[in-house]
Order: C-alpha cells, then sequence, then structure tokens
C-alpha cells in the first residue's frame, strides 16, 4: 500500500485566509517532530463538499495525526467538539471561528434538531467534519475499533452526506493510550489510510428508524476496522468490543 501523493490542488476552503493558517504553522511542524504521517488513499477525501470522515480511535494525539492528515491532503480539518466546550473563554471563539461543530449528549429532541442543524450548516458551506464514532478511546486492550455510536450517521443522513471511513496506526508508540508521551525516537512512523465514502442517504430518518442507523453504523466500523486490519496486517476481531458487555463505562478514563 503506498502513499497517496498530494492533490493537485487544494480545496478553495484552504487556500482562502483563516485562522487554521497560524494554527497549521504551529500544530504542522510540532506533530512533523514527532511522527512521519503516511497518507495512503487521499485520493478519496472530496477536495470540495460536504463529508463526514470517521477515524479510529486508540491515542490522545491522533486528533492531531487525523488533523495534520486531513490538512496536507488540502481540507480544514473541523471537529465534532461537546456543546459545553464553546462555553468555554477564549477556547469557545476558537472553536466558532474555526468553524468546529458543537454536539450534544442528549439523544433528545434537542439534540435530534441540533444535528439537522449542523447537518445543514456543513452542506451549505460545504464543509467536512471530523467525527469519532466511537465517542471515546478504544477499550479494545488490543486497540482495535469498539462498538460505534449512530452520531456520524445521524449527521451524514440528515445532510445527505457521505461517511469516509479512515484508520491510522503509530500514534499509539508516541501516546499510549492514558499513557505517558514517548518523545524519543523522533519521527516515528503513522500510517492513514482513508477508504471509500459510504452512502448512507438510503437510510431512514435521523430520528425515526433507530435500528437502520445502528446497522449504518455497523457497517461505518467494519469498514474503518477493515481499513485498519491492512495496516496492521492482521484480521479484525469478527466482533466489535462492547464495554457494557465488560463492565467499563463508555465515556471517562478507562480504569486499569
Amino acid at each position: 500500500m503506498s502513499a497517496s501523493p498530494p492533490h493537485p490542488r487544494a480545496s478553495r476552503e484552504k487556500t482562502r485566509p483563516s485562522l487554521f493558517w497560524p494554527l497549521a504553522a504551529l500544530v504542522v511542524p510540532a506533530v512533523g517532530l514527532l511522527a512521519r504521517v503516511e497518507v495512503m488513499g487521499g485520493e478519496k477525501l472530496p477536495r470540495q463538499g460536504a463529508f463526514v470522515l470517521a477515524p479510529n480511535h486508540m491515542s490522545e494525539i491522533d486528533p492531531l495525526i487525523v488533523a495534520v492528515a486531513v490538512w496536507r491532503l488540502g481540507r480544514a480539518p473541523r471537529f465534532m467538539a461537546k456543546e459545553s466546550l464553546f462555553r468555554v473563554p477564549v477556547l469557545g471563539s476558537i472553536l466558532r471561528a474555526t468553524g468546529m461543530v458543537p454536539v450534544a449528549r442528549a439523544s433528545s429532541h434537542a439534540g435530534a434538531r441540533q444535528t439537522l442543524e449542523s447537518s445543514q450548516e456543513l452542506v451549505r458551506h460545504g464543509r467536512g467534519v471530523i467525527v469519532y464514532p466511537e465517542g471515546s478511546l478504544t477499550r479494545d486492550p488490543d486497540l482495535w475499533p469498539m462498538r460505534g455510536k449512530t452520531g456520524a450517521v445521524r449527521l451524514a443522513v440528515a445532510g445527505g452526506i457521505p461517511v469516509i471511513p479512515m484508520a491510522h496506526w503509530g500514534a499509539q508508540e508516541i501516546l499510549p493510550r492514558y499513557g505517558k508521551l514517548r518523545l524519543w525516537p523522533l519521527r516515528r512512523r503513522v500510517q492513514v489510510v482513508i477508504g471509500d465514502p459510504i452512502d448512507v442517504s438510503a437510510v431512514p430518518g435521523v430520528a425515526g428508524q433507530p435500528a437502520a442507523l445502528a446497522a449504518a453504523t455497523d457497517e461505518v466500523m467494519a469498514e474503518i476496522a477493515g481499513l485498519l486490519s491492512q495496516l496492521r496486517g492482521e484480521p479484525a476481531p469478527a466482533e466489535r468490543w462492547n464495554p457494557a458487555d465488560h463492565g467499563q463505562r463508555e465515556t471517562g478514563r478507562l480504569e486499569s
């Protein structure tokens, strides 16, 4: 599997002046000292238009890896962020200025309405958003993707936009899950692979069909696990890890 060449032309959202440029000037070189990021399948990330990018999550540092990969492919790396973060002074202003997408924790009518509004905003501005479908760092002891939540699919269905699976491997050598940062050796190899877009347009409405949303989420998680299997050179587990089956909380720090 060979690395993808850079896009021949960047999307308008990256060439347009924005707060992303000074942030990238700080983040990209810093990440480059720690990681040698190799991106494969980059041509599958749309250069323009809205999408939901769904990566696996196994290290506190992998959002930076994902952000750098997306930036190198010509798109601005916008993430779903907890709604409460938007109320934090300074941080909230930065999140709003960079177009990050707030997400409500509650699965209420208000939460469904916010999903619809967020998806419409993405489509209106032709933006992509990065959503971790696992919701938190994987609880799987071997770092395979665990059971997914329906947020990424809900957002895509509401906006009529594709879900694009992504997998990465190597970030856990730089910062192990709930571990300490390893600064040496510098520029550890981190591989990122992007899969084929998944069309979820046939999935029934945002709030009306939980079973259909769960089935579509399972499909997304299977694609992510398959991509990770390619990077690791070993088969993924037949079933996704379910924290509830092991007496684990799905959010917060995993206790050993």
